[in-house]
């Protein structure tokens, strides 16, 4: 039996670390998945199990290897962003793989923005909201200042896609979608690193740049596979739609957080939207994209706790809820004695769900449909701030409210002017991170149906 050509991708969450296999149409022909005991850091703070992860990549690869089934021609990376991994001269770890909700210090904080200008002018130029140790090289930063014998040892600073594909190359690159990651290293107005990086040393930490679409010769001879340069997940998931489709569109990536991405917005980003969670990513062609984020996952299991706590019921029973386009009027109705309605929401600091009272519900139903109102109502603001001033006509919606009919004919609704489609796409951020380097393993032509979409009319009731 002839071996099937693939490209291997490893596509690493906080919680999820999986491999995929992709033959020559990026259809999955081989799957791993592994979770991993978080360890902690020299604080106590929780963190990357960064050897276990190291093992399980060559363990992994091991596997495939040996299985004469496959002929791996390439393999690439795509993980979470804002997070480096410092090795010295020969390659080694020097640090944890510090995790990126840990605190940081107020005063160091205000040290650094006062240095470069103040918070307002420095998150304008480098598309960063303030984030702490979000803010990935504010992690560098604070190493420089209450570690500097270990800033010292620090070689190459990477990000962790980076880090994994230099586990497998043996080379040491930086990619502009870690970059380009709200890591306050980027100047968006010089389309260069900002002036900070130099003035501190942090250049000199800093692999030099490849574009996201490079492979790199594996590292152990007698193996011609291509090895990728790797890709912050967010900029690799969008890279499917950018192959398949051509005029301006937004893409709704749902989970934890709803990012709206807009590829086709590159303007510089207003003090007002810096305020409200907008930020700018580099996508794998170098080009920005405007993005918003809104917490409205993380609300949903937050809310939906509630409701079944509240009427007796299981979380399990609003994984399908069907679409009562009635009720959704009725509460429109109650929920506008001035006249105005509030699609909006109440704005997107606070959740307007989780101030009202559950008992003005007549059933959990009723109340998961206000929950649904109020999240589109928020997601509406959200997504308007990345479409001002562009031409798109389509909104895709992909991750998990994509399958929920509530939110998805809410949205439709809220968005009459511009087509709207649920989205599925098995394993977006590993095709995105598989096709990006299609050149260098797959000599078919792009797939045109790796995409499929669902459409949602304005007040049509689609369950």
């Amino acid at each position: 039996m002839k071996a099937v050509p693939v490209v291997a991708v490893f596509d690493v969450g906080k919680t999820n670390k999986k491999l995929f296999l992709f033959d020559e149409q990026y259809k999955i022909v081989f799957e791993r998945s592994a979770r991993f005991t978080e360890t902690v850091d020299e604080d106590g703070d929780p963190c990357e199990n960064l050897e276990s992860l190291r093992l399980s990549v060559f363990d992994s690869l091991r596997e495939v290897f040996r299985n004469p089934a496959f002929e791996v021609r390439a393999i690439n990376f795509a993980t979470y962003g804002a997070s480096f991994v410092y090795v010295d001269e020969d390659g080694k770890t020097l640090a944890p793989l510090y995790n990126y909700l840990k605190e940081y210090p107020p005063a160091l904080k205000d040290q650094f923005y006062a240095a470069y200008g103040g918070e307002t002018e420095f998150s304008n130029r480098t598309a960063s909201p303030v984030l702490g140790s979000l803010n990935s090289g504010m992690q560098l930063y604070r190493i420089k200042y209450e570690k500097p014998e270990l800033f010292k040892q620090i070689r190459y600073a990477l990000h962790l896609p980076q880090y994994l594909s230099y586990l497998i190359s043996g080379e040491a690159y930086s990619d502009l979608t870690s970059i380009g990651c709200h890591t306050n290293l980027w100047d968006f107005t010089r389309n260069d690193y900002h002036e900070w990086v130099r003035k501190e040393g942090i250049i000199d930490k800093l692999a030099p740049i490849v574009p996201s679409d490079s492979v790199i010769p594996a590292a152990f001879p007698g193996n011609n596979y291509a090895v990728g340069a790797g890709f912050h997940d967010s900029s690799a998931a969008l890279v499917p739609y950018l192959v398949n489709f051509h005029e301006p569109f937004v893409l709704l990536s749902t989970g934890t957080w709803c990012i709206s991405l807009n590829p086709f917005n590159s303007n510089p980003l207003t003090a007002d939207e810096l305020e409200n969670d907008c930020l700018c990513y580099l996508q794998y062609e170098g080009k920005p994209v405007k993005a918003s984020r809104l917490f409205a996952g993380y609300e949903h299991e937050q809310q939906v706790k509630r409701i079944a706590a509240h009427f007796g019921t299981d979380v399990i029973a609003y994984r399908s809820v069907s679409y009562e386009p009635q009720l959704i009027v009725a509460l429109q109705e109650a929920n506008k004695p001035d006249g105005s309605g509030d699609r909006q929401g109440g704005g997107l600091k606070e959740s307007p769900f989780a101030k009202r009272d559950l008992n003005q519900f007549s059933s959990d139903i009723a109340a998961y449909h206000q929950l649904m109102l109020d999240l589109v109502g928020q997601q509406y603001i959200s997504t308007n701030r990345v479409l001002a001033g562009t031409a798109v006509k389509r909104i895709f919606v992909d991750g998990g409210f994509s399958k929920n009919v509530i939110f998805m004919n809410l949205l439709a609704a809220a968005f009459p002017q511009l087509e709207v489609f649920a989205a599925h796409m098995a394993q977006a951020t590993a095709v995105g991170a598989a096709l990006a380097i299609h050149k260098s393993w797959n000599t078919k032509p792009l797939p045109n149906d790796i995409v499929e979409l669902k459409y949602y009319a304005a007040g049509t009731v689609l369950s």
